[in-house]
Protein backbone atom coordinates (compact mmCIF):
# COMPACT_ATOMS: atom_id res chain seq x y z
CA UNK A 1 0.00 0.00 0.00
CA UNK A 2 2.73 2.37 0.76
CA UNK A 3 4.55 1.67 -2.84
CA UNK A 4 1.22 2.35 -4.53
CA UNK A 5 0.14 5.43 -2.73
CA UNK A 6 4.13 6.96 -2.59
CA UNK A 7 4.03 8.30 -6.25
CA UNK A 8 0.66 9.77 -5.27
CA UNK A 9 2.32 11.67 -2.50
CA UNK A 10 5.18 12.78 -4.91
CA UNK A 11 2.44 14.62 -7.21
CA UNK A 12 1.02 16.10 -3.82
CA UNK A 13 4.61 17.65 -2.43
CA UNK A 14 5.45 18.47 -6.65
CA UNK A 15 1.59 20.38 -7.03
CA UNK A 16 2.11 21.96 -3.65
CA UNK A 17 5.25 23.46 -4.30
CA UNK A 18 4.16 24.68 -8.18
CA UNK A 19 1.20 26.63 -6.30
CA UNK A 20 3.94 28.43 -4.60
CA UNK A 21 6.55 28.67 -8.14
CA UNK A 22 4.04 28.92 -10.94
CA UNK A 23 2.22 32.24 -9.91
CA UNK A 24 5.60 34.24 -11.29
CA UNK A 25 4.62 32.52 -14.71
CA UNK A 26 0.96 33.52 -14.55
CA UNK A 27 1.36 37.46 -13.60
CA UNK A 28 1.60 38.61 -17.08
CA UNK A 29 2.26 41.50 -16.02
CA UNK A 30 0.51 44.31 -13.85
CA UNK A 31 -1.92 45.74 -16.58
CA UNK A 32 -3.71 42.47 -17.09
CA UNK A 33 -7.07 43.70 -15.63
CA UNK A 34 -6.93 46.95 -17.24
CA UNK A 35 -6.17 45.24 -20.63
CA UNK A 36 -9.22 43.13 -20.51
CA UNK A 37 -11.51 45.17 -19.34
CA UNK A 38 -10.21 47.82 -22.37
CA UNK A 39 -10.65 45.17 -24.80
CA UNK A 40 -14.28 44.68 -23.42
CA UNK A 41 -15.09 48.48 -23.37
CA UNK A 42 -13.86 47.92 -27.18
CA UNK A 43 -16.12 45.02 -28.01
CA UNK A 44 -19.39 46.95 -26.00
CA UNK A 45 -18.91 50.21 -28.06
CA UNK A 46 -18.20 48.75 -31.24
CA UNK A 47 -21.60 46.93 -30.75
CA UNK A 48 -23.24 49.91 -30.34
CA UNK A 49 -22.04 51.59 -33.11
CA UNK A 50 -23.33 48.37 -35.27
CA UNK A 51 -26.55 48.91 -33.30
CA UNK A 52 -27.00 52.43 -34.56
CA UNK A 53 -26.42 51.19 -38.02
CA UNK A 54 -29.50 48.91 -37.93
CA UNK A 55 -26.80 45.62 -37.67
CA UNK A 56 -28.06 43.79 -34.87
CA UNK A 57 -27.04 40.88 -35.98
CA UNK A 58 -23.22 42.24 -35.74
CA UNK A 59 -24.10 44.02 -32.12
CA UNK A 60 -25.20 40.65 -30.84
CA UNK A 61 -22.25 39.33 -31.78
CA UNK A 62 -19.71 41.45 -30.30
CA UNK A 63 -21.26 41.33 -27.43
CA UNK A 64 -20.89 38.04 -27.28
CA UNK A 65 -17.76 38.09 -28.26
CA UNK A 66 -17.05 40.28 -25.32
CA UNK A 67 -17.96 37.63 -23.02
CA UNK A 68 -16.57 34.30 -24.42
CA UNK A 69 -13.58 36.24 -25.74
CA UNK A 70 -12.58 37.98 -23.11
CA UNK A 71 -14.56 37.87 -20.11
CA UNK A 72 -14.42 33.73 -19.98
CA UNK A 73 -11.11 33.43 -21.83
CA UNK A 74 -9.38 35.34 -19.75
CA UNK A 75 -10.05 33.92 -16.56
CA UNK A 76 -12.15 37.26 -15.64
CA UNK A 77 -15.19 35.16 -14.90
CA UNK A 78 -13.89 32.37 -12.95
CA UNK A 79 -11.52 35.39 -10.93
CA UNK A 80 -14.32 37.61 -10.26
CA UNK A 81 -16.21 34.47 -8.29
CA UNK A 82 -12.68 33.56 -6.82
CA UNK A 83 -11.53 36.76 -5.08
CA UNK A 84 -14.61 39.09 -5.48
CA UNK A 85 -18.24 37.18 -5.19
CA UNK A 86 -20.55 34.61 -6.85
CA UNK A 87 -23.47 37.06 -6.46
CA UNK A 88 -20.97 40.26 -8.33
CA UNK A 89 -19.94 37.14 -11.13
CA UNK A 90 -23.72 36.36 -11.82
CA UNK A 91 -24.78 39.93 -11.69
CA UNK A 92 -22.08 40.26 -14.56
CA UNK A 93 -23.60 37.34 -16.43
CA UNK A 94 -27.09 38.66 -16.35
CA UNK A 95 -26.15 42.08 -17.34
CA UNK A 96 -24.43 40.75 -20.35
CA UNK A 97 -27.59 38.62 -21.22
CA UNK A 98 -29.48 42.17 -20.78
CA UNK A 99 -27.08 43.60 -23.24
CA UNK A 100 -27.53 41.11 -25.60
CA UNK A 101 -31.09 41.67 -25.08
CA UNK A 102 -31.18 44.74 -25.67
CA UNK A 103 -29.20 45.18 -29.09
CA UNK A 104 -31.93 43.12 -30.72
CA UNK A 105 -34.15 45.87 -30.16
CA UNK A 106 -35.22 47.99 -33.05
CA UNK A 107 -33.47 51.56 -32.55
CA UNK A 108 -36.97 53.40 -33.72
CA UNK A 109 -37.04 56.25 -31.13
CA UNK A 110 -34.76 58.29 -28.56
CA UNK A 111 -35.55 56.49 -25.76
CA UNK A 112 -34.74 52.55 -26.95
CA UNK A 113 -31.43 54.22 -28.14
CA UNK A 114 -30.83 55.77 -24.64
CA UNK A 115 -31.69 52.61 -22.75
CA UNK A 116 -29.39 50.60 -24.89
CA UNK A 117 -26.53 52.39 -24.21
CA UNK A 118 -27.28 52.43 -20.92
CA UNK A 119 -27.52 48.74 -20.23
CA UNK A 120 -23.85 48.47 -22.47
CA UNK A 121 -22.73 51.61 -20.18
CA UNK A 122 -23.62 49.70 -17.06
CA UNK A 123 -21.94 46.98 -18.16
CA UNK A 124 -18.40 48.94 -19.24
CA UNK A 125 -18.61 49.99 -15.50
CA UNK A 126 -19.44 46.84 -13.48
CA UNK A 127 -16.37 45.04 -15.75
CA UNK A 128 -14.09 48.06 -14.84
CA UNK A 129 -14.89 48.27 -11.32
CA UNK A 130 -14.19 44.52 -11.04
CA UNK A 131 -10.83 44.87 -13.17
CA UNK A 132 -9.75 47.23 -10.81
CA UNK A 133 -10.61 45.19 -7.73
CA UNK A 134 -8.49 42.24 -9.21
CA UNK A 135 -5.77 44.65 -9.76
CA UNK A 136 -5.94 46.08 -6.35
CA UNK A 137 -5.51 42.36 -4.65
CA UNK A 138 -3.01 40.97 -7.21
CA UNK A 139 -0.64 44.21 -7.60
CA UNK A 140 -1.87 45.42 -10.66
CA UNK A 141 -2.63 48.87 -11.60
CA UNK A 142 -6.08 50.76 -11.39
CA UNK A 143 -7.32 52.21 -14.78
CA UNK A 144 -10.42 54.27 -15.87
CA UNK A 145 -13.27 53.28 -18.82
CA UNK A 146 -12.16 54.32 -21.83
CA UNK A 147 -14.51 54.89 -25.00
CA UNK A 148 -13.93 53.52 -28.61
CA UNK A 149 -15.43 54.94 -32.09
CA UNK A 150 -14.38 52.74 -35.47
CA UNK A 151 -11.79 50.74 -33.72
CA UNK A 152 -9.91 53.60 -32.13
CA UNK A 153 -10.11 55.08 -28.62
CA UNK A 154 -11.14 58.63 -27.79
CA UNK A 155 -11.18 60.85 -25.46
CA UNK A 156 -14.81 61.11 -24.17
CA UNK A 157 -18.18 59.22 -24.72
CA UNK A 158 -18.36 59.52 -28.17
CA UNK A 159 -22.17 59.09 -28.29
CA UNK A 160 -23.00 61.58 -25.41
CA UNK A 161 -26.71 62.28 -26.73
CA UNK A 162 -27.80 58.69 -26.50
CA UNK A 163 -26.03 58.44 -22.48
CA UNK A 164 -28.62 58.77 -19.86
CA UNK A 165 -27.92 61.40 -17.55
CA UNK A 166 -27.04 59.61 -14.28
CA UNK A 167 -28.35 61.67 -11.74
CA UNK A 168 -31.99 61.97 -13.68
CA UNK A 169 -34.04 60.57 -11.44
CA UNK A 170 -36.61 59.66 -14.25
CA UNK A 171 -34.30 56.23 -15.12
CA UNK A 172 -36.28 54.72 -12.52
CA UNK A 173 -39.62 53.20 -13.85
CA UNK A 174 -40.64 52.29 -10.79
CA UNK A 175 -39.80 53.59 -6.86
CA UNK A 176 -39.26 49.79 -6.23
CA UNK A 177 -36.80 49.92 -9.39
CA UNK A 178 -34.51 52.52 -6.88
CA UNK A 179 -35.10 50.82 -4.33
CA UNK A 180 -34.51 47.42 -5.78
CA UNK A 181 -30.75 49.70 -6.87
CA UNK A 182 -30.22 50.39 -3.84
CA UNK A 183 -30.60 46.97 -1.98
CA UNK A 184 -27.86 46.05 -4.51
CA UNK A 185 -25.20 48.47 -2.95
CA UNK A 186 -26.22 47.64 0.34
CA UNK A 187 -25.62 43.82 -0.58
CA UNK A 188 -22.26 44.78 -2.00
CA UNK A 189 -21.86 46.74 1.23
CA UNK A 190 -22.21 43.75 2.96
CA UNK A 191 -19.95 42.21 1.43
CA UNK A 192 -16.62 44.63 2.02
CA UNK A 193 -18.16 44.76 5.41
CA UNK A 194 -17.71 40.82 5.51
CA UNK A 195 -14.36 41.10 4.30
CA UNK A 196 -13.37 43.94 6.71
CA UNK A 197 -13.27 46.75 3.72
CA UNK A 198 -14.77 49.61 5.88
CA UNK A 199 -14.01 52.10 3.51
CA UNK A 200 -15.38 50.14 0.40
CA UNK A 201 -18.62 48.89 2.71
CA UNK A 202 -19.01 53.09 3.68
CA UNK A 203 -18.43 54.07 -0.15
CA UNK A 204 -21.34 51.50 -0.67
CA UNK A 205 -23.62 53.16 1.70
CA UNK A 206 -23.11 56.83 0.63
CA UNK A 207 -23.90 55.77 -2.49
CA UNK A 208 -26.97 53.87 -1.43
CA UNK A 209 -28.25 56.82 0.45
CA UNK A 210 -27.42 59.70 -1.64
CA UNK A 211 -27.01 58.79 -5.21
CA UNK A 212 -29.97 56.28 -5.27
CA UNK A 213 -32.37 56.98 -1.87
CA UNK A 214 -31.96 60.61 -2.05
CA UNK A 215 -31.66 61.75 -5.32
CA UNK A 216 -34.00 59.54 -7.33
CA UNK A 217 -36.39 61.21 -5.24
CA UNK A 218 -37.53 58.20 -3.10
CA UNK A 219 -36.98 59.77 0.10
CA UNK A 220 -38.61 62.91 -0.45
CA UNK A 221 -41.57 60.44 -1.87
CA UNK A 222 -41.84 58.64 1.39
CA UNK A 223 -42.00 61.81 3.48
CA UNK A 224 -44.48 63.62 1.38
CA UNK A 225 -46.54 60.39 0.28
CA UNK A 226 -46.54 57.71 3.91
CA UNK A 227 -45.32 60.72 6.48
CA UNK A 228 -42.69 61.76 8.41
CA UNK A 229 -42.71 58.37 10.27
CA UNK A 230 -42.00 56.11 7.80
CA UNK A 231 -39.15 58.35 6.20
CA UNK A 232 -37.82 58.19 10.08
CA UNK A 233 -37.56 54.44 9.72
CA UNK A 234 -35.75 54.08 7.16
CA UNK A 235 -33.13 56.75 7.93
CA UNK A 236 -32.81 55.05 11.31
CA UNK A 237 -31.77 52.12 9.97
CA UNK A 238 -29.62 53.45 7.54
CA UNK A 239 -27.71 55.21 10.78
CA UNK A 240 -27.40 52.48 12.44
CA UNK A 241 -25.53 50.51 9.33
CA UNK A 242 -23.34 53.44 9.38
CA UNK A 243 -22.61 53.55 12.93
CA UNK A 244 -21.50 49.38 12.68
CA UNK A 245 -18.99 50.50 9.49
CA UNK A 246 -17.65 53.74 11.38
CA UNK A 247 -16.94 51.53 14.62
CA UNK A 248 -14.63 49.22 12.44
CA UNK A 249 -12.80 46.56 13.81
CA UNK A 250 -12.88 47.84 17.23
CA UNK A 251 -16.86 46.57 17.69
CA UNK A 252 -16.95 44.15 14.34
CA UNK A 253 -20.55 42.70 14.89
CA UNK A 254 -21.05 40.53 11.44
CA UNK A 255 -24.21 38.98 12.56
CA UNK A 256 -25.62 42.42 13.39
CA UNK A 257 -25.04 44.05 10.41
CA UNK A 258 -26.22 41.49 8.50
CA UNK A 259 -29.17 41.70 10.24
CA UNK A 260 -29.35 45.90 9.98
CA UNK A 261 -28.96 45.49 6.76
CA UNK A 262 -31.67 42.69 5.79
CA UNK A 263 -34.12 44.68 7.91
CA UNK A 264 -33.15 48.05 5.85
CA UNK A 265 -33.98 46.28 2.69
CA UNK A 266 -36.94 45.00 3.55
CA UNK A 267 -38.37 48.30 4.97
CA UNK A 268 -37.07 49.92 1.72
CA UNK A 269 -38.37 47.39 -0.70
CA UNK A 270 -41.72 47.43 1.44
CA UNK A 271 -42.30 51.47 1.40
CA UNK A 272 -41.32 51.98 -2.16
CA UNK A 273 -43.58 48.80 -3.56
CA UNK A 274 -46.60 50.55 -1.00
CA UNK A 275 -45.60 53.61 -2.72
CA UNK A 276 -45.81 51.80 -6.62
CA UNK A 277 -49.65 50.55 -5.46
CA UNK A 278 -50.58 53.87 -4.35
CA UNK A 279 -49.27 55.22 -7.54
CA UNK A 280 -50.91 52.83 -9.48
CA UNK A 281 -54.65 52.98 -7.81
CA UNK A 282 -54.34 56.82 -8.46
CA UNK A 283 -54.16 56.70 -12.37
CA UNK A 284 -57.11 53.43 -12.82
CA UNK A 285 -57.73 50.07 -12.80
CA UNK A 286 -56.15 49.23 -16.18
CA UNK A 287 -52.74 51.03 -15.04
CA UNK A 288 -52.70 49.37 -11.06
CA UNK A 289 -52.65 46.16 -12.95
CA UNK A 290 -50.12 47.17 -15.20
CA UNK A 291 -47.45 48.56 -12.85
CA UNK A 292 -48.35 45.27 -9.96
CA UNK A 293 -47.12 42.87 -12.88
CA UNK A 294 -43.88 45.14 -13.27
CA UNK A 295 -43.38 45.25 -9.38
CA UNK A 296 -43.99 41.12 -9.61
CA UNK A 297 -41.49 41.28 -11.93
CA UNK A 298 -38.85 42.73 -9.73
CA UNK A 299 -39.84 40.86 -7.16
CA UNK A 300 -38.71 37.74 -8.76
CA UNK A 301 -35.31 39.63 -9.54
CA UNK A 302 -34.89 40.20 -6.38
CA UNK A 303 -35.39 36.68 -5.21
CA UNK A 304 -32.86 35.39 -7.87
CA UNK A 305 -30.03 35.76 -7.04
CA UNK A 306 -31.27 32.69 -4.42
CA UNK A 307 -31.81 30.93 -7.43
CA UNK A 308 -28.59 31.83 -9.40
CA UNK A 309 -26.77 30.51 -6.21
CA UNK A 310 -28.55 27.46 -6.18
CA UNK A 311 -28.26 26.89 -9.77
CA UNK A 312 -24.25 27.99 -10.19
CA UNK A 313 -23.61 25.42 -7.28
CA UNK A 314 -25.56 22.80 -9.36
CA UNK A 315 -23.71 23.92 -12.39
CA UNK A 316 -20.24 23.66 -10.93
CA UNK A 317 -20.77 20.23 -9.26
CA UNK A 318 -22.14 18.64 -12.57
CA UNK A 319 -19.86 20.52 -15.21
CA UNK A 320 -16.71 19.58 -12.83
CA UNK A 321 -17.91 16.49 -11.52
CA UNK A 322 -18.92 14.88 -15.08
CA UNK A 323 -15.39 14.02 -16.20
CA UNK A 324 -14.36 12.34 -13.43
CA UNK A 325 -17.55 9.90 -12.71
CA UNK A 326 -17.63 9.12 -16.10
CA UNK A 327 -14.10 7.93 -16.21
CA UNK A 328 -14.12 6.20 -13.01
CA UNK A 329 -17.63 4.41 -13.49
CA UNK A 330 -15.75 3.46 -17.06
CA UNK A 331 -12.73 1.88 -14.89
CA UNK A 332 -15.08 0.11 -12.36
CA UNK A 333 -17.65 -1.51 -14.87
CA UNK A 334 -14.50 -2.68 -16.27
CA UNK A 335 -12.91 -4.02 -13.41
CA UNK A 336 -16.28 -5.44 -12.63
CA UNK A 337 -16.78 -6.78 -15.81
CA UNK A 338 -13.25 -8.70 -16.31
CA UNK A 339 -13.77 -10.34 -12.74
CA UNK A 340 -11.14 -8.33 -11.16
CA UNK A 341 -13.33 -6.80 -8.57
CA UNK A 342 -10.34 -7.07 -5.89
CA UNK A 343 -8.91 -4.53 -7.86
CA UNK A 344 -11.94 -2.02 -7.08
CA UNK A 345 -9.99 -0.95 -3.73
CA UNK A 346 -7.29 0.72 -5.58
CA UNK A 347 -9.69 2.74 -8.19
CA UNK A 348 -10.75 4.06 -4.41
CA UNK A 349 -8.23 4.85 -3.08
CA UNK A 350 -6.92 6.80 -5.90
CA UNK A 351 -10.37 8.73 -5.86
CA UNK A 352 -10.06 9.24 -2.39
CA UNK A 353 -6.98 10.66 -2.57
CA UNK A 354 -8.22 12.72 -5.43
CA UNK A 355 -10.61 14.67 -3.05
CA UNK A 356 -8.16 14.67 -0.26
CA UNK A 357 -5.50 16.40 -2.35
CA UNK A 358 -8.20 18.69 -3.68
CA UNK A 359 -9.24 20.24 -0.41
CA UNK A 360 -5.03 20.38 0.03
CA UNK A 361 -4.56 22.33 -3.09
CA UNK A 362 -7.28 24.41 -2.34
CA UNK A 363 -6.00 25.68 1.01
CA UNK A 364 -2.00 25.98 -0.35
CA UNK A 365 -4.23 28.00 -3.14
CA UNK A 366 -6.05 30.11 -0.74
CA UNK A 367 -3.28 31.02 1.52
CA UNK A 368 -0.59 31.44 -1.38
CA UNK A 369 -3.45 33.62 -2.94
CA UNK A 370 -3.71 35.83 0.19
CA UNK A 371 -0.05 35.88 0.74
CA UNK A 372 1.57 36.49 -2.76
CA UNK A 373 0.02 39.40 -5.53
CA UNK A 374 -0.80 37.77 -9.07
CA UNK A 375 -1.16 34.25 -7.25
CA UNK A 376 -4.35 33.42 -8.63
CA UNK A 377 -3.13 32.52 -11.83
CA UNK A 378 -1.37 29.54 -10.12
CA UNK A 379 -5.22 27.41 -9.67
CA UNK A 380 -5.88 27.50 -13.72
CA UNK A 381 -1.65 26.26 -14.57
CA UNK A 382 -1.86 23.51 -11.97
CA UNK A 383 -5.17 22.36 -13.66
CA UNK A 384 -3.93 23.18 -16.79
CA UNK A 385 -1.06 20.76 -16.02
CA UNK A 386 -2.88 18.57 -14.37
CA UNK A 387 -5.23 17.94 -17.27
CA UNK A 388 -2.01 17.16 -19.09
CA UNK A 389 -0.79 14.64 -16.86
CA UNK A 390 -4.28 13.08 -17.56
CA UNK A 391 -4.28 13.37 -21.30
CA UNK A 392 -1.18 11.04 -21.07
CA UNK A 393 -2.46 8.74 -18.56
CA UNK A 394 -6.12 8.51 -20.76
CA UNK A 395 -4.17 7.65 -23.92
CA UNK A 396 -2.09 4.87 -22.56
CA UNK A 397 -5.80 3.45 -21.00
CA UNK A 398 -7.81 3.81 -23.78
CA UNK A 399 -5.69 1.77 -25.90
CA UNK A 400 -4.62 -0.74 -23.27
CA UNK A 401 -8.73 -1.02 -23.54
CA UNK A 402 -8.94 -1.51 -27.06
CA UNK A 403 -6.53 -3.77 -27.26
CA UNK A 404 -8.17 -5.43 -24.40
CA UNK A 405 -11.27 -5.32 -26.53
CA UNK A 406 -9.97 -7.15 -29.50
CA UNK A 407 -8.20 -9.83 -27.31
CA UNK A 408 -11.67 -10.74 -26.11
CA UNK A 409 -13.87 -10.59 -29.76
CA UNK A 410 -11.16 -13.22 -30.99
CA UNK A 411 -9.48 -15.18 -28.02
CA UNK A 412 -11.88 -15.29 -25.67
CA UNK A 413 -12.53 -13.24 -22.69
CA UNK A 414 -12.61 -15.79 -20.44
CA UNK A 415 -8.94 -17.47 -21.17
CA UNK A 416 -7.49 -13.95 -21.54
CA UNK A 417 -4.71 -12.60 -18.92
CA UNK A 418 -7.48 -10.13 -18.00
CA UNK A 419 -9.78 -12.25 -16.01
CA UNK A 420 -7.00 -13.90 -14.48
CA UNK A 421 -5.98 -10.85 -12.53
CA UNK A 422 -5.21 -7.10 -13.56
CA UNK A 423 -0.95 -6.80 -13.32
CA UNK A 424 0.31 -4.35 -10.32
CA UNK A 425 1.47 -1.35 -12.70
CA UNK A 426 -1.87 -1.77 -14.67
CA UNK A 427 -4.33 -1.63 -11.30
CA UNK A 428 -1.83 1.76 -10.09
CA UNK A 429 -2.19 3.52 -13.42
CA UNK A 430 -5.93 2.92 -13.26
CA UNK A 431 -6.05 4.33 -9.59
CA UNK A 432 -4.06 6.67 -10.52
CA UNK A 433 -6.50 7.90 -14.04
CA UNK A 434 -9.10 7.97 -10.96
CA UNK A 435 -6.71 10.12 -8.89
CA UNK A 436 -6.17 12.58 -11.83
CA UNK A 437 -9.45 12.61 -12.72
CA UNK A 438 -11.00 14.01 -9.31
CA UNK A 439 -7.71 16.23 -8.46
CA UNK A 440 -7.74 17.40 -11.57
CA UNK A 441 -11.25 19.82 -10.84
CA UNK A 442 -11.57 19.02 -7.05
CA UNK A 443 -9.29 22.67 -6.09
CA UNK A 444 -11.66 24.44 -8.46
CA UNK A 445 -14.93 23.41 -6.79
CA UNK A 446 -13.73 23.76 -3.65
CA UNK A 447 -12.15 27.30 -4.27
CA UNK A 448 -16.16 27.79 -5.76
CA UNK A 449 -17.77 26.75 -3.06
CA UNK A 450 -15.80 29.04 -0.93
CA UNK A 451 -16.83 32.32 -2.03
CA UNK A 452 -20.81 31.31 -2.21
CA UNK A 453 -20.79 30.18 1.08
CA UNK A 454 -19.44 32.89 2.83
CA UNK A 455 -22.33 35.13 1.03
CA UNK A 456 -25.10 34.07 3.24
CA UNK A 457 -27.08 31.50 0.81
CA UNK A 458 -25.47 28.71 2.17
CA UNK A 459 -28.87 26.70 1.95
CA UNK A 460 -29.39 27.14 -1.54
CA UNK A 461 -25.30 26.19 -2.20
CA UNK A 462 -26.01 22.77 -0.39
CA UNK A 463 -29.19 22.58 -2.54
CA UNK A 464 -27.72 22.83 -5.56
CA UNK A 465 -24.46 20.51 -4.35
CA UNK A 466 -27.10 17.99 -3.71
CA UNK A 467 -28.93 18.30 -6.66
CA UNK A 468 -25.52 17.93 -8.77
CA UNK A 469 -24.74 15.00 -6.77
CA UNK A 470 -27.65 13.13 -7.13
CA UNK A 471 -27.31 13.50 -11.47
CA UNK A 472 -23.98 12.37 -10.93
CA UNK A 473 -25.18 8.97 -9.24
CA UNK A 474 -27.15 8.32 -11.68
CA UNK A 475 -24.48 8.72 -14.53
CA UNK A 476 -22.35 6.28 -12.32
CA UNK A 477 -25.62 3.51 -11.59
CA UNK A 478 -26.42 4.41 -15.71
CA UNK A 479 -22.32 3.40 -16.92
CA UNK A 480 -21.62 0.90 -14.22
CA UNK A 481 -24.85 -1.24 -14.02
CA UNK A 482 -25.95 -1.05 -18.08
CA UNK A 483 -22.34 -1.42 -19.38
CA UNK A 484 -21.76 -4.84 -18.05
CA UNK A 485 -24.51 -6.10 -19.61
CA UNK A 486 -23.17 -5.31 -22.53
CA UNK A 487 -21.55 -7.98 -24.89
CA UNK A 488 -17.80 -8.08 -23.99
CA UNK A 489 -16.66 -6.62 -27.57
CA UNK A 490 -19.05 -3.53 -27.15
CA UNK A 491 -18.10 -3.11 -23.98
CA UNK A 492 -14.65 -2.47 -24.51
CA UNK A 493 -14.94 -0.86 -27.52
CA UNK A 494 -17.13 1.80 -25.93
CA UNK A 495 -14.99 2.29 -22.70
CA UNK A 496 -12.05 2.59 -24.47
CA UNK A 497 -13.86 5.45 -26.87
CA UNK A 498 -15.18 7.30 -24.63
CA UNK A 499 -11.62 7.67 -22.53
CA UNK A 500 -10.20 8.85 -26.13
CA UNK A 501 -12.98 11.44 -26.32
CA UNK A 502 -12.28 12.56 -22.53
CA UNK A 503 -8.29 12.01 -23.63
CA UNK A 504 -9.05 14.68 -26.63
CA UNK A 505 -11.55 16.81 -24.14
CA UNK A 506 -9.07 17.08 -21.32
CA UNK A 507 -6.09 18.67 -23.82
CA UNK A 508 -8.39 21.29 -25.01
CA UNK A 509 -9.84 22.03 -21.47
CA UNK A 510 -5.96 21.84 -19.91
CA UNK A 511 -4.61 24.03 -23.48
CA UNK A 512 -7.51 26.92 -22.58
CA UNK A 513 -6.50 26.54 -18.71
CA UNK A 514 -2.73 27.04 -19.40
CA UNK A 515 -4.18 30.29 -21.17
CA UNK A 516 -6.42 31.44 -18.51
CA UNK A 517 -2.99 31.22 -16.08
CA UNK A 518 -1.81 33.78 -18.16
CA UNK A 519 0.78 31.72 -19.77
CA UNK A 520 0.09 32.46 -23.28
CA UNK A 521 -3.14 33.85 -25.26
CA UNK A 522 -5.60 32.13 -27.43
CA UNK A 523 -5.52 34.84 -30.26
CA UNK A 524 -6.15 32.64 -33.32
CA UNK A 525 -9.58 32.24 -33.56
CA UNK A 526 -11.77 29.86 -35.79
CA UNK A 527 -14.89 30.95 -36.99
CA UNK A 528 -18.23 29.55 -37.55
CA UNK A 529 -17.46 27.11 -33.75
CA UNK A 530 -20.48 28.13 -31.31
CA UNK A 531 -19.29 29.04 -27.97
CA UNK A 532 -21.53 27.87 -25.66
CA UNK A 533 -21.18 26.00 -22.13
CA UNK A 534 -22.29 22.67 -23.75
CA UNK A 535 -19.64 22.49 -26.50
CA UNK A 536 -17.02 23.40 -24.01
CA UNK A 537 -18.01 20.58 -21.41
CA UNK A 538 -15.92 18.14 -24.09
CA UNK A 539 -13.05 20.76 -24.11
CA UNK A 540 -13.97 22.30 -27.75
CA UNK A 541 -13.51 25.97 -27.72
CA UNK A 542 -12.85 27.89 -31.12
CA UNK A 543 -9.08 28.49 -31.07
CA UNK A 544 -6.58 26.80 -33.40
CA UNK A 545 -4.38 26.74 -30.27
CA UNK A 546 -6.58 24.35 -28.89
CA UNK A 547 -8.25 22.87 -32.04
CA UNK A 548 -4.49 22.01 -33.38
CA UNK A 549 -3.68 19.79 -31.04
CA UNK A 550 -6.53 18.19 -30.20
CA UNK A 551 -7.26 17.31 -33.86
CA UNK A 552 -3.63 15.82 -34.24
CA UNK A 553 -4.49 14.16 -30.60
CA UNK A 554 -7.75 12.98 -32.44
CA UNK A 555 -5.77 11.28 -35.53
CA UNK A 556 -3.15 9.42 -33.30
CA UNK A 557 -5.72 7.58 -31.23
CA UNK A 558 -7.68 6.68 -34.27
CA UNK A 559 -3.97 5.37 -35.81
CA UNK A 560 -3.44 3.18 -32.67
CA UNK A 561 -6.96 1.94 -32.39
CA UNK A 562 -6.79 0.88 -36.15
CA UNK A 563 -3.55 -0.82 -35.48
CA UNK A 564 -5.08 -2.49 -32.10
CA UNK A 565 -7.46 -4.11 -34.17
CA UNK A 566 -5.17 -5.05 -37.00
CA UNK A 567 -3.40 -6.72 -34.70
CA UNK A 568 -6.19 -8.33 -32.76
CA UNK A 569 -7.42 -9.80 -35.80
CA UNK A 570 -4.05 -11.02 -36.61
CA UNK A 571 -3.77 -12.89 -33.38
CA UNK A 572 -7.14 -14.59 -34.02
CA UNK A 573 -6.53 -15.84 -37.51
CA UNK A 574 -2.97 -17.37 -36.08
CA UNK A 575 -5.05 -18.87 -33.12
CA UNK A 576 -7.58 -20.55 -35.39
CA UNK A 577 -5.11 -21.74 -38.25
CA UNK A 578 -3.02 -23.17 -34.91
CA UNK A 579 -6.72 -24.89 -33.89
CA UNK A 580 -6.89 -26.12 -37.68
CA UNK A 581 -3.37 -27.75 -37.55
CA UNK A 582 -4.37 -29.38 -34.64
Amino acid sequence: MRKALRPVLWLLLILSLMAQVLPALGEGGSTRWADASDEIDKYLDTAFEDYLAGDAGTAYNNVNDAYFRVYETTGFERQTMSYISGVRKNAVEMQFSACKAAVKKENTDQETIVSVRGALLKLKAMIREDGNKLAAQQGGVQSENKFYKNGEPVSADPYPEYSPDPNAAAKYASWYEAASLTKELLDTAYLAYLDKDFEAADDNLNTAYYSVYEESGLSHKIYTELGVKDRRETEKQFAELRTLVSAGNEKYQKNKYRTTSDKTKQVLLKKAKTLDEKAAAEKGTTEAAAEEAATETAEEAQSSPQWLTFLGAFGIIVREGLEAILVIAAIIAYLVKSGNGKSLKNVYIGALAGILASFAAAAVLYFVKQAVAGAGMAQELIEGVTALIAVCVLFYVSNWMISKAEAAAWTGYIDSKVRSGVEKRSAFTLAFTAFLSVFREGAEVVLFYQPMLQEGNAGMVWAGFGAGVVILVFVYLAITKLSIKLPIKVFFTATSILMAVMCVSFLGSGIKELAEGNLFDLTLRVPGIPENDVIQIFGIYPYLETLVPQLILAIILLVTFMIAHYRGRLAAQRKELTAAQQ
